[in-house]
């Protein structure tokens, strides 16, 4: 019986996230949901005393996946985690439906800030500003090229391939890697070697 139910309420997360996913958090409502999920109302509440409280336990899971991504990202070398976490959250929110709904919403269940997406996001600053050194000094451009990959692919889903993520960290990886000697024999900051990125 316990497994009955355990598998019920993963089938209203699942609903739920399937309708969040490619639509709005406000489309995952009651009906929807029991639709959705193929159970009544009563089961529903059964397992959640509301629709907010289902939604949360979309986040939590959701969260539970990214948290993953980012500990398996930023256990290999500190200067190219940044590029894995976008690469693997992107393949996260183009073939799981949890992410893709999760990225959406707060603990709470609701649209308001801070929502996953947020929290994903602090979390590659924290993780490159603990390396230290030039790589956090650098976290607020791998928040903004993770966050623009995130985004633009709600839109146009090529954005979250793979070949779409490594082709722009490609393009970035020199500023993250080991400093180059200058002309004059000390070393090039961030701003130095993307100016000669540009050149």
């Amino acid at each position: 019986m316990q497994k009955r139910s355990e598998q019920t309420r993963q089938a209203l997360v699942s609903a739920a996230a399937r309708i969040i996913a490619d639509g709005r958090p406000a489309d995952a409502g009651l009906v929807n949901i029991c639709n959705t999920a193929g159970v009544s109302r009563g089961a529903l509440y059964h397992h959640f005393s509301s629709t907010a409280e289902l939604t949360a336990a979309v986040y939590g899971q959701a969260r539970a996946r990214t948290t993953t991504l980012a500990e398996e990202a930023f256990e290999g070398p500190a200067e190219s985690a940044a590029a894995r976490f976008c690469s693997s959250l992107c393949t996260a929110l183009r073939d799981e439906e949890l992410v893709r709904a999760g990225t959406q919403l707060a603990a709470d269940g609701g649209t308001g800030p801070p929502r996953l997406r947020d929290d994903a996001l602090d979390l590659v600053r924290r993780h490159l500003a603990s390396a230290g050194g030039e790589l956090a000094e650098l976290a607020d451009l791998a928040v903004v090229v993770t966050a623009g990959l995130e985004s633009l692919g709600r839109s146009d889903g090529t954005w979250w391939e793979p070949r779409t993520s490594e082709r722009i960290w490609d393009l970035l990886r020199p500023l993250f890697g080991p400093r180059a000697p200058a002309r004059g024999g000390g070393a090039v900051g961030a701003a130095g070697r993307a100016a000669s990125c540009q050149d």
